[in-house]
């Protein structure tokens, strides 16, 4: 197996670990038996990934090609077989389906909504969507290489910093030794996402604080409590 391989099975295995799905889950997005995903990362078989397999995993995660073995010059052509994936079966592109612009990334929007109140339960984080955003826009909000989704913000004890049905972008980092930054992140706490605001403290405990002074704040909470799922880059409204 070639460095390269080996980084890109890393690299998956960590998305899929940030994502906290399993492996079986992200076969079944593929259309693929159960154990696909595994056997990929763990023995190396197949040698690589296909084309499409790639494409949609890319798409999923909201991470390049290039991290996932595409070639530098393979750029995205945009065709959307994610969207058109649900059940463990593919549906083709309908065809004149225009290109996507290299300069933009897929986004996959899930169904599932990040509390700002008691605590959403995660149960369903199929992507039911892709909304394209500039790479370079992305980057200046702090993205980098991470993966990025968009998700709905559930409640008001982010308000007014966040609001109710407020669509907001969570970037999760794919290098888990990457150091975090003081800000608005997504948690999970058993089952449910929450949102909150939280603060690095340089003894390494945390802050956990609620923007809204109804809700309760937590000034001294252990790291190892919470599981980090990644920082607000951006929120958007309806008006």
């Amino acid at each position: 197996m070639s460095n390269m391989e080996h980084d890109v099975r890393q690299t998956l295995e960590r998305l899929i670990a940030a994502r906290g799905v399993s492996f079986a889950g992200v076969s079944q997005l593929l259309g693929k038996n159960p154990a696909y995903i595994q056997q990929f990362i763990r023995r190396g078989s197949p040698k690589r990934l296909d084309e499409r397999d790639r494409r949609l995993l890319a798409q999923f995660f909201g991470v390049s090609e290039q991290q996932l073995g595409a070639p530098d010059e393979a750029l995205p052509d945009g065709r959307s077989d994610l969207a058109q994936s649900r059940g463990g079966r593919s549906v083709p592109a309908r065809s004149g389906h225009r290109s996507l612009p290299a300069r933009m990334r897929l986004i996959p929007r899930l169904a599932v909504g990040a509390s700002a109140g008691p605590g959403a339960l995660a149960e369903d984080e199929a992507p039911v969507a892709e909304i394209a955003f500039d790479e370079a826009w992305l980057r200046r909000l702090g993205a980098g290489s991470d993966a990025v989704t968009m998700i709905q913000v559930e409640g008001d004890s982010m308000a007014p910093t966040l609001s109710d049905g407020d669509d907001i972008l969570v970037a999760t980092p794919v290098d888990t030794g990457k150091r975090r930054r003081d800000g608005i992140h997504v948690l999970r706490m058993d089952d449910a996402l929450i949102v909150k605001r939280l603060a690095f403290r340089p003894d390494g405990r945390l802050s956990v604080t609620s923007d809204n002074a109804l809700y309760p704040s937590y000034p001294d909470v252990a790291p190892e409590s919470i599981a980090i799922v990644g920082r607000v880059i951006w929120a958007g409204r309806r008006v």
